[in-house]
């Protein structure tokens, strides 16, 4: 994983901090953070640091907040990784700062030396013969106009953000579990009835509490949301960052 990163905020892109693997960055509105956001609404003292560890790369943790850390609309409770385009928010309806990591420049192997026959073979081709123009770069891929989400046709220049909502597919298994407990209680004189129904009831909160949605959230300018579900969070994240690509370049290229 690169080790070159840096925060921008959502609104203002202008505004950005690049990031030092062997410096973490502290957020908050106190004028002793590295990164101080003060005049900023929803911000705590020393709310989040991003952070770059061995193990995972660089990573978002919740500090001493008292309205939370969201990473792409989840609230986080200690650390989390980040990736390319990943989107954390302050608070509720604090500021949002997008994470980007810069990839280095590839190095250039140093040309071969042809020989000098073939060298002036090339550069003086026989009588008659065109070169052909263009053939030293393929043809530029025009960026999208349109993005079709579950059927409905959402032009490009009208899309403010895209984020991937990560909610429990069953938010009451935990209530469910309990539940089964207690009535598991009425067989507990025929143990042979009762430790089953525990065990069963133990595998099925974890297993079905462990499951999640996944839902992309496109937010147009109008303020129009348009969603779309994914059953996998990586095919999510991946249809997300495409979107993102697809708005800087029709910001550069309108």
């Amino acid at each position: 994983m690169s080790t070159t990163a840096q925060l921008h905020l959502r609104d203002t892109p202008s505004k950005r901090l690049a990031l030092q693997s062997g410096q973490p960055l502290t957020i908050g509105s106190a004028s002793n953070n590295r990164l101080a956001l003060v005049s900023q609404p929803g911000v705590s003292p020393h709310h989040a640091v991003v952070r770059y560890t061995a193990s995972n790369g660089w990573v978002v943790c919740d500090w001493q907040s008292s309205d939370g850390t969201y990473l792409e609309g989840e609230r986080i409770r200690r650390c989390r990784p980040l990736s390319d385009g990943d989107e954390i928010r302050l608070g509720r309806d604090g500021p949002v700062l997008v994470f980007n990591l810069e990839t280095p420049a590839p190095t250039e192997a140093p040309a071969s030396k042809a020989p000098a026959h073939a060298a002036s073979a090339q550069a003086a081709p026989s009588p008659g013969t065109r070169t052909p123009q263009g053939t030293s770069a393929a043809p530029r891929t025009p960026p999208p106009r349109t993005i079709d989400i579950d059927g409905t046709t959402v032009p490009v220049n009208q899309i403010r953000s895209a984020v991937v909502l990560s909610e429990p597919l069953y938010p009451k298994i935990f209530s469910w579990w309990v539940l089964a407990c207690l009535g598991g209680l009425l067989l507990l004189p025929f143990p042979l009835l009762f430790w089953p129904l525990e065990l069963a009831a133990l595998c099925g909160w974890i297993v079905l509490g462990s499951r999640k949605s996944h839902t992309l959230l496109i937010v147009q300018h109008d303020g129009q949301a348009q969603r779309r579900a994914f059953a996998n969070r990586v095919t999510a994240l991946s249809h997300r960052n495409g979107i993102r690509k697809a708005i800087g370049q029709s910001l550069e290229n309108p």
